[in-house]
């Protein structure tokens, strides 16, 4: 407790690189009042040499290392690129933030790690896939909402009709 009586909330929002993740991070540092660190998580997806291979890998198809480490190092630098905009919006508005990245299935490691760090509350966009892609596609914040063990503010971006009628 800080001495004014106010808890200090624990908020992570996810960042990728769609636009909807970025507009529930702006909506949550423009209408969330709440003092201490921000969380900001990007999940890599996970690198595979073989699949990069195809089928030929099986049959002893090499991947040479430096393609390996370009491979990685491209992810890096997007990752980087990403949390650094993300950032930026935070320090627009004097909001302290961290950042982490993680390989592996997104869906799965927001969820492990809120529940891992303990977080208040997890902030993530929303693509509004209709519910046929999102049954093909699947959907991380619907995911979420169902397995996620902090409350969760799945942020829809708004739709550009309305706007034009604001």
């Amino acid at each position: 407790m800080e001495e004014t009586g106010e808890k200090k909330m624990k908020v992570m929002v996810a960042i990728d690189e769609s636009e909807g993740s970025f507009y529930a991070l702006q909506w949550t540092l423009d209408n969330l009042k709440f003092s201490g660190l921000i969380t900001l998580l990007h999940v890599q997806d996970p690198f595979n040499p073989i699949a990069l291979g195809g089928a030929a890998s099986v049959t002893g198809f090499y991947v040479p290392i430096a393609v390996v480490e370009s491979v990685r190092k491209a992810q890096q630098e997007a990752s980087a690129a990403l949390l650094s905009r993300a950032l930026n919006m935070c320090n627009d508005k004097m909001v302290k933030a961290e950042t982490v990245v993680i390989e592996g299935d997104a869906k799965d490691i927001i969820c492990e790690f809120t529940e891992k760090a303990h977080f208040d509350l997890l902030v993530v966009g929303s693509r509004g896939l209709g519910k046929i892609k999102r049954a093909f596609l699947g959907s991380v914040s619907d995911y979420c909402s169902h397995h996620a063990k902090c409350p969760i503010l799945i942020v829809r971006p708004p739709n550009p009709k309305e706007l034009l009628t604001k």
